[in-house]
């Protein structure tokens, strides 16, 4: 303190141009944010505090919040404390302070988060909790300025003002990852075209990710000239500056609904975090250079200009840090979360009643369907029972699908609810995240499982964890359809016969539903469906696309693989039964149940189990069918390594059953080209040989 104020005492005053009082309250909120890094840094000394990411150097972002209203949604980097202060002092709250350093002691009654993380972010702030944000924020935001005005042209009330503008922020070293980089082309893909996209991209830009710098005018050479994209820049060290520009790049994006790119130049001071250590990768001259800009020091220079004393000024940073030191002692000692099922609670599934309540009214009908033909029905029922449900995804509106599978949907509700996409999985799902949070019922689709595996940070670090971050305040409803599992004829490859679902079944909270027949399909997309809008669920809804238009199960001409449209629910967590076997239970999904019907139908004392859902697992069916018998063969048609067979193994174990397992399953391999696939896939022939082996 006694550097700074030997600073202050040495600056010259600089004319203010805009509000007096504003200005005062800006320095409050830049002041708040600097003694809660500082505080935050003493609390962790003390074994009290366990997040010291700060915002030092980069409190010019203050200006952004008062260049914004109160209601625009906002989408933070993690050193956006000025934001958050001046956003809650906007909303007339003066508990931002002690929000803060609530989430720095992850005391529970932290009021977004309860504990389980540091964020920025509170529900009656208009800001949508982010984490450790590496730019993978960007597609939710592009979303969600799509959803403005999509909202409208539905009739769909919306959490934002008719007239709002989003704004996300993020660093420099972010603004290269992919994810920053496929949001941005989106939003001017979809601007491109005309449609309303009120984004406001501020980088904060300090020169440095961690430890590795970022050359100089990069950002500008980068994102200076885009096509479509109009470009501010200001020094985020001049508080001054910073607001003019902040307020003209707003204004732009607001009058003309489209995406603007402020750069605001910043500083980064104490370091990248609490256990960096500057000095290994920095010279004492460029640290002494960014202490020089430190962005206090420059809003010091406009009170002295506005007529406060140099003293007024001190005292200003003197009481806002002894406010900050108490808060932080009051609240080092508060309850954090003590139990597992605590933390998990907002991860919990949907109740089944909620669901229930939920469901659409089916449509009544007696014509026997394929796979394709059921999940197109439930669609169009979805789409006609919930206003703001929308399909989308590659090629699924004029096309209607490479399988057919949405054929007729775009012609039956129209463009607005039924739309092609650009080919990028991520801003797929970036949109459908920011249609979820902005009172949609996005339904995208994922042409291939394959192409979900560039992409799936957006269901694991953003769709699954914003009600873990935000105790249920906020959700992003959605259920995704993916296209998968192996056995096409004709059409090969691993691209288009991709069987790794590992990956979704270790995110916690979403269901996987995995259907097989066509009745199932429907009333399980139902399920979903109604999950999502009654508890915001996240759902993904893998379809075998070997059984899309299947018609036989026994033979040529059977037609035993048609279903009639469901008039019942299906319970998500629920499994199917074929059979009154007491010698073998087979337990499976996907294109394993046709494949397990045939064995049943030719060795005695078989019963088959589809488990339909992979998550969460239907454990009841799973051991009252397994108990049944004694004996259990689990039929997987993912690799052996990763695959669902683990889990069901390991399921059957931790309940204590005690009967003979076995498990056949696909290789540990990418499916090739021709008939060199049926060498890796699980086969109907390696079931009945192990389910043989079992009964001999």
């Amino acid at each position: 303190m006694r550097t700074f104020a030997e600073r202050v005492r040495g600056l010259a005053p600089a004319p203010w141009e805009h509000d007096a009082e504003l200005l005062r309250s800006l320095y409050d909120a830049q002041l708040g944010s600097r003694h809660a890094d500082l505080a935050a840094r003493w609390m962790q000394s003390q074994g009290t505090g366990f997040y010291t990411i700060g915002s030092a150097g980069h409190e010019g972002n203050a200006a952004v919040a008062a260049a914004l209203e109160p209601t625009d949604p906002a989408l933070l980097h993690y050193r956006s404390g000025a934001f958050y202060l001046t956003r809650a002092a906007q909303c007339g709250s003066k508990e931002g302070l002690r929000d803060i350093l609530l989430g720095v002691a992850a005391a529970t009654t932290e009021p977004i988060a309860g504990g389980r993380h540091k964020v920025f972010g509170r529900h009656e702030l208009s800001i949508i909790p982010q984490t450790s944000t590496i730019a993978s924020h960007l597609p939710r935001a592009m979303g969600v300025a799509f959803s403005l005005n999509r909202s409208a042209k539905l009739g769909v009330p919306s959490p934002w003002p008719a007239d709002s503008i989003v704004v996300t922020s993020f660093g420099d070293a972010s603004a290269n990852h992919s994810t920053a980089t496929g949001a941005i082309n989106a939003a001017l893909h979809a601007s491109y075209q005309g449609l309303p996209m009120p984004l406001l991209l501020v980088c904060e830009d300090n020169g440095i990710g961690i430890s590795v710098r970022t050359p100089d005018g990069w950002i500008r050479q980068a994102y200076g000239s885009r096509p479509g994209l109009r470009y501010f820049d200001a020094d985020g060290t001049d508080l001054d500056a910073a607001l003019s520009m902040a307020t003209e790049a707003a204004t732009f994006v607001r009058r003309n609904r489209r995406p603007a790119f402020l750069r605001l130049r910043t500083v980064r001071l104490l370091g990248h975090a609490g256990s960096d250590v500057e000095t290994a990768y920095r010279s004492p001259a460029e640290l002494a250079a960014d202490e020089e800009r430190d962005p206090l020091l420059g809003t010091a220079r406009y009170l002295l200009g506005a007529g406060y004393t140099a003293d007024e000024i001190i005292e200003l940073y003197e009481d806002k840090h002894a406010e900050a030191l108490r808060i932080a002692a009051e609240v080092a000692g508060l309850p954090q979360l003590s139990s597992a099922e605590t933390v998990a609670a907002p991860l919990r599934f949907p109740s089944p009643d909620a669901v229930a309540a939920a469901l659409p009214q089916p449509t009544r009908s007696t014509e026997l369907l394929t796979l394709s033909q059921s999940i197109n029905r439930a669609l169009s029922d979805v789409l006609a029972s919930y206003p703001e449900a929308m399909v989308f995804g590659e090629d699924v509106g004029r096309k209607g699908g490479v399988y057919g599978v949405t054929r007729g949907l775009q012609k039956a509700f129209g463009p607005p609810r039924v739309f092609d996409t650009l080919l990028d999985e991520q801003s797929i799902l970036g949109l459908a995240l920011g249609a979820g949070v902005s009172g949609l019922l996005p339904i995208p689709e994922i042409q291939y499982l394959a192409y979900l595996h560039n992409a799936e940070d957006q269901l694991r670090g953003e769709a699954a964890s914003l009600k873990f971050f935000s105790q249920e305040q906020y959700a992003n409803p959605m259920v995704l359809r993916i296209a998968g599992y192996g056995y096409q004829k004709g059409f090969g490859g691993h691209f288009h016969n991709d069987d790794a679902i590992g990956v979704l079944r270790d995110i916690p909270g979403i269901v996987i539903a995995s259907p097989s027949r066509p009745d199932d399909a429907a009333a399980m997309l139902h399920a979903c469906t109604a999950a999502a809008r009654s508890s915001g669920t996240v759902s993904v809804f893998l379809e075998p696309i070997a059984l899309y238009h299947r018609r036989d199960l026994y033979e040529d001409g059977d037609d035993r693989w048609l279903s009639a449209y469901p008039e019942e629910p299906v319970e998500i967590g629920r499994g199917r039964t074929y059979g009154d076997g007491t010698e073998l239970t087979i337990v499976t999904f996907g294109n394993g149940v046709p494949m397990s019907l045939r064995v049943a139908s030719r060795v005695p004392g078989v019963r088959v189990l589809d488990l339909r859902w992979l998550a969460p697992l239907p454990v009841e069916d799973l051991l009252l069918q397994a108990n049944i018998t004694g004996r259990v063969l689990v039929a997987d048609e993912t690799r052996r390594s990763g695959g669902v067979s683990e889990g069901i193994l390991a399921t059957l174990i931790d309940h204590g059953y005690t009967g003979r397992l076995a498990r056949v399953t696909s290789y540990d391999s990418y499916v090739p080209l021709g008939a060199a696939a049926h060498d890796v896939l699980l086969s109907e022939q390696t079931i009945e040989t192990a389910a043989r082996s079992m009964l001999s």
